[in-house]
């Protein structure tokens, strides 16, 4: 009988230029290391800093955030002026509201955070005046934004027109040299060099890279973020709040979601209304007949693409699985740890469904009540204990 060597997947490894894991063969832990020593061997290794030649050309990259993080396509069009920057060239990014992101790993060399801006809030002169005035300071080969529905492809388009610039939107291809677009009811592409404003499509490009930028902090006062409140020929009204219940599940951003883990179903939907969250469930609580099929996620059912996704009692299916993996957040209360959608989540919480829905109802209503009398404190807000055990962090 022949024993088969094989490698330790546990080894030390290093991480490619390309993004790619390599084991190191032949090296192998020391024996008596303690778990800190022996976890540092295995962290990946931290990148190489795009450039740190000196600066002769500007990319900007603006996009608003959104609860002090850029969403996916945001990060992508930001990827896609670190790609096309030459050695001599650094990446601006210009960023409307606050930023809590580590900037330098998307990509950005130098960061204006205009913290005044609120994406809920309709600013367009303002955020205009901010764009042109950082324009004017780095004088930019390019100017990149997000081409979306939620201010920042109107951004560049009033941009564009302002500054009497050339532009190409809805980009779905772009290299050093040129930009393409969907043409014919997306049966040929249109293709021209590359213009001052471009307005990248969503997944164009990957937002992963293998280098990190500078990440210098800039002074954002200079560039108008006092602005915000200047005189406006525009009045905004304000966001129609809607019940939550009534958002398609793929158009909402938070779904809370039950599965055969959750017996009370009234406080289940308490805890939806209080914090504003749509409504989902897995299969087999469909099949219960505790919520309508059209409630189902997963594979059989809707495809969410949310920004947080919280599962109450779910064991994560393959099937559900394929229907949350556009999720941003996903997070997982159950009592078994080793449930599948633990994998997949970011944050897993081990610990009764019902106790952590009641926690959660009780906090996010003090919260509320706190927001709306500032001088509620938070010794009399009557928060349930929190659930047993946590474990992972948000991304």
């Amino acid at each position: 009988m022949h024993t088969i060597k094989r490698i330790d997947p546990h080894r030390p490894f290093s991480v490619t230029a390309q993004g790619l894991r390599r084991i190191t063969l032949g090296a192998v832990g020391a024996a008596g290391d303690t778990g800190f020593v022996a976890l540092a061997g295995h962290r990946e290794q931290a990148k190489p800093r795009r450039t740190t030649s000196m600066v002769l050309r500007s990319l900007l990259v603006a996009a608003h955030s959104d609860r002090g993080s850029l969403d996916d396509h945001a990060r992508q069009t930001l990827a896609a002026a670190a790609l096309l920057a030459q050695a001599d060239t650094q990446v601006v990014l210009l960023v409307f509201g606050e930023l809590k992101d580590d900037a330098a790993s998307l990509g950005a060399d130098k960061v204006i955070e205009l913290s005044a801006f609120d994406r809920r809030a309709f600013a367009p002169d303002a955020a205009l005046n901010a764009l042109a005035a950082c324009v004017a300071a780095y004088s930019p080969a390019h100017v990149f934004l997000p081409d979306n529905a939620t201010g920042d492809g109107d951004l560049g388009r009033r941009y564009a027109a302002q500054a009497k610039a050339s532009i190409a939107t809805q980009v779905v291809e772009i290299d050093s040299t040129h930009v393409s677009v969907y043409t014919q009811a997306r049966k040929a592409f249109a293709v021209r060099a590359l213009p001052d404003v471009i307005l990248l499509a969503q997944n164009a490009v990957d937002a992963r890279l293998p280098f990190v930028g500078a990440g210098e902090q800039v002074e954002a006062a200079q560039f108008g973020a006092a602005g915000v409140q200047t005189t406006s020929l525009y009045t905004d009204l304000g966001i129609e709040e809607i019940d939550a219940a009534q958002v398609a599940l793929e158009e909402a951003d938070f779904i809370v979601s039950a599965g055969n883990g959750v017996t009370d179903i009234p406080a289940f939907e308490r805890l939806a209304s209080t914090v504003g969250a749509a409504i989902g469930a897995s299969r087999v609580a469909v099949d219960d007949g505790k919520f309508p099929r059209d409630k189902q996620i997963g594979a059989t059912g809707k495809t969410v693409d949310a920004s947080i996704y919280i599962a109450f009692g779910i064991s994560g299916a393959v099937q559900h699985l394929q229907g949350i993996k556009d999720c941003r957040h996903v997070i997982a209360v159950n009592l078994d740890a080793s449930a599948p959608i633990a994998k997949r989540a970011n944050l897993t919480i081990i610990g009764d469904a019902a106790e952590t829905i009641a926690a959660l109802t009780d906090a996010a209503a003090s919260a509320r009540n706190a927001r709306a009398n500032p001088n509620t404190t938070a010794a009399h807000s009557g928060i349930a204990p929190k659930p047993a055990k946590l474990e992972g962090a948000l991304a």
